[in-house]
């Protein structure tokens, strides 16, 4: 009597589960904000297809982050802050919101300073009509939110060094709360150092009233915010990646 093969085949071998990225917004009451992470949270995707992207905010939108962590249970997830400095945001609000989260988290520098993030400054100041070669008399207002945590005046400070050495012109940091200089003052500085075609440059993610508000100063041309400019993607992918690997580092660190 002749047995028979089974024609089953063996159980497909699963791969372990990334951690989820879990990309922090702030929140803001423009319904174009809300819009634009989403679709940059769209490109995340379409190039990591493996990560579980999810989004939570701060305040003001839907999800919030607390919301978010609890449908994630006691997975595994790296927040990453979509917020251009250090802050009371990223060093209080964003970690008590994760330390209450049964998740296990991990968090990640917010996105500047970094040079993905003067790519996408440059390419926003060519679509408003930066030439490739600047007059004499240029420069760039960097309008940012503004924060007064002096840590937040020397990160946005460091990306207008960053950006002044890829444009070849003076860039002043400037903002809209908080911080001093406002954008009405650097433009008046650079006015008054000879400088005649002045750009506003977009530090923010996303369009709303701050934004909106800075390029209303600009004397010559104002860039859009960010938003979803490709460099934006790959920079979230970048602090997600890095926070894993730092995490794995001091695990191997502690079981040696």
């Amino acid at each position: 009597m002749t047995s028979k093969l089974s024609l089953v085949p063996p159980p497909a071998t699963r791969r372990p589960a990334r951690p989820a990225l879990v990309v922090v917004a702030h929140g803001s009451r423009d319904p174009r904000a809300l819009s634009t992470v989403r679709a940059l949270l769209d490109r995340v995707r379409a190039l990591r297809p493996d990560v579980p992207v999810h989004l939570g905010h701060i305040e003001l939108n839907a999800p919030l982050l607390p919301d978010t962590l609890a449908t994630l249970g006691d997975t595994e997830a790296v927040l990453v802050p979509l917020l251009l400095s250090r802050g009371y945001h990223v060093k209080q609000d964003i970690p008590e919101m994760a330390a209450a989260s049964p998740a296990h988290t991990h968090l990640a520098a917010p996105l500047g300073p970094h040079p993905l993030l003067v790519d996408a400054l440059q390419a926003r100041l060519t679509e408003a009509g930066w030439g490739g070669t600047p007059r004499r008399d240029s420069a760039v207002v960097l309008a940012a939110a503004g924060s007064r945590d002096p840590d937040a005046k020397t990160d946005t400070a460091r990306t207008a060094h960053l950006l002044a050495a890829r444009l070849g012109v003076p860039v002043i940091p400037a903002y809209a709360s908080a911080a001093t200089p406002t954008v009405q003052d650097a433009v008046r500085t650079l006015l008054a150092r000879g400088r005649r075609h002045i750009a506003v440059a977009s530090y923010f993610t996303a369009p709303g009233r701050f934004a909106t508000e800075c390029a209303q100063a600009a004397p010559w041309i104002a860039a859009a915010p960010l938003g979803t400019h490709p460099s934006m993607a790959h920079l979230l992918l970048h602090r997600y990646d890095e926070t894993l690997a730092r995490a794995a580092a001091v695990q191997e660190l502690a079981s040696a």
